[in-house]
């Protein structure tokens, strides 16, 4: 496994990571949340050997990372942000150089550098220089040079960083695939990615670690986990509204649009109130044009932990800024 204990980074002054412990096991992939500035690409950095800590341990695989680096490194494969590669070089040529510094030589060099190039969907940009490449490629090639040994531990900051809608889902299945045989920690800014990719997920801020859970468990933090939502061609009428208000279940309920947009809340997250709306609604011979039971939202929920109250916008439709 890869395990982190009490692990703090000072830049001069400045406290980057703050005592902070957490553990990834083989067959776990591990979600790395936080704003800019809140410590995640500098904890990657100390696990992969790339920066030394203040104090604490990082072990890998049983070897403590400041101790055994060469050895650790052997195991670990690291995409650092901004994909970092030699402008100059060809794809090949520079998989090649990356594939002779871990050990390879010979036929086992051209198997690898041919299976990792058709693995990351690099066949036709192959003998391209670097430099030529569109940021979704770089993007890919620096990817390709992380797995080309085949690592235990895979470290990747911003993986689908620059890349387009297929090349994301491209990315994202080879690490749910990969995730059998290795432990994996994946940083993102897109909560979405999250969701969709990891087993587990920390939020980190300001150094500090206020939360290691699933994104299920995490979502469920959400205001809006388990919300019936309903949209009607015409206004809801006050008995319905009245009659949902008064049910035990029920929290509160949100109406928009001229009273055509419902959303009702339940009591607590593991309230179930779908069957009860849905009642409700027929009792009074209304039907909804469609209805669906919210998962919860994890933007709203990053927000929540990690910034602080009185920075909070009021009444913000965060939906409007995604359009």
């Amino acid at each position: 496994m890869i395990k982190v204990t009490n692990l703090t980074k000072k830049f001069g002054q400045i406290k980057a990571v703050n005592n902070i412990s957490f553990s990834v096991n083989i067959g776990e992939i591990l979600g790395f949340l936080g704003p800019n500035g809140a410590g995640k690409s500098t904890t990657m950095r100390i696990i992969t050997g790339f920066i030394p800590q203040t104090s604490g341990n990082v072990c890998v695989g049983g070897y403590d990372v400041s101790k055994h680096s060469l050895k650790t490194r052997e195991n670990i494969g690291y995409l650092a942000g901004n994909a970092p590669v030699y402008p100059d070089m060809t794809v090949t040529g520079f998989l090649k150089f990356c594939a002779e510094i871990r050990g390879f030589s010979g036929a086992a060099l051209k198997k690898k550098v041919s299976e990792t190039i058709e693995k990351c969907f690099l066949t036709k940009v192959q003998l391209q220089t670097v430099e030529t490449l569109s940021k979704g490629y770089k993007q890919r090639v620096s990817f390709a040079q992380s797995i080309i040994h085949d690592p235990k531990y895979l470290i990747l900051d911003e993986p689908t960083d620059g890349l387009d809608p297929n090349q994301k889902y491209e990315i994202r299945t080879m690490i749910r695939q990969m995730s059998k045989t290795k432990a994996i920690i994946l940083s993102s800014h897109i909560l979405e990615e999250v969701d969709i990719v990891c087993s587990r997920a920390i939020i980190i801020t300001q150094g500090s670690i206020i939360a290691d859970e699933t994104p299920k468990q995490l979502r469920k933090r959400s205001k809006f986990y388990g919300a019936v939502s309903a949209i009607f061609n015409t206004p809801v009428k006050n008995d319905i509204i009245s009659d949902l208000k008064k049910h035990k279940i029920i929290k509160n309920i949100d109406i928009k649009n001229d009273n055509r947009n419902l959303t009702v809340f339940p009591k607590t997250s593991e309230t179930a109130i779908l069957d009860t709306v849905l009642t409700i609604l027929n009792n009074h011979k209304t039907k909804p044009v469609s209805v669906f039971v919210d998962k919860g939202r994890l933007d709203e929920v990053f927000r929540t932990l990690t910034v602080p109250p009185d920075n909070l916008l009021q009444n913000v439709n965060l939906s409007s800024f995604l359009h």
